[in-house]
């Protein structure tokens, strides 16, 4: 119960204090509809990986992370469940750290290593090191979904948002947003609500 209400406390602390700074920072980013350009970004292995390597897939479930925000971490096995399911049917996830380590040493390439190893992630995680990836999406929180498609020339947005709609407790959700547009486009169809309101850490960007 603690944690349920702390982490309801820290949401209203971080959406008060963080949307000038999203609203500063962030360009207008992708909308649901838009190509996405390809991108670069560090995986665990400390290689580049970039969009343009999952073009055999049918899509993916791009997501921004912050390894200090609570908010990502208690949707880690969430995501491992889901990238469980989908990757095999063509929509793996893609984990993206995007915070500045200055202002949280926990989100350094070294510490986002060392709990990707303890945690076993079954998805890829990788850093943003410039911000630059997160910036052209227009990404604002931790964690944020986009759901890319690909198409013959390379990836559309689907749906952008929050994974379900009770980042507290993974037993109370009502509303798994993500996992229906992950069904839909799988089956075929279109996605049945294409965009909601992200919760979460805000992105702590670079000055």
């Amino acid at each position: 119960m603690k944690k349920i209400v702390g982490l309801v406390l820290l949401a209203s602390i971080v959406a008060a204090l963080g949307v000038a700074q999203a609203q500063t920072s962030v360009g207008k980013g992708y909308a649901v509809g838009d190509a996405v350009t390809d991108f670069q970004v560090r995986n665990m292995d400390n290689k580049l990986i970039s969009l343009a390597d999952y073009r055999s897939q049918a899509g993916v479930v791009v997501v921004f992370m912050a390894n200090h925000c609570p908010f990502a971490k208690a949707y880690e096995d969430r995501l491992m469940a889901i990238h469980g399911r989908f990757a095999a049917q063509g929509y793996p996830v893609l984990a993206i750290q995007t915070s500045d380590p200055a202002i949280y040493p926990e989100d350094a390439f070294e510490v986002v290593q060392t709990r990707a190893r303890e945690r076993s992630f079954s998805f890829v995680y990788t850093l943003d090191e410039t911000q630059s990836v997160a910036r052209s999406f227009g990404a604002t929180r931790t964690p944020q979904v986009f759901l890319l498609k690909r198409v013959a020339n390379g990836f559309v947005v689907q749906y952008i948002g929050a994974i379900d709609d009770n980042p507290q407790d993974a037993a109370g959700v009502q509303k798994r947003y993500l996992e229906e547009a992950l069904v839909s486009l799988v089956a075929g169809r279109p996605v049945p609500t294409p965009a909601t309101r992200p919760i979460g850490c805000a992105v702590k960007w670079k000055n």
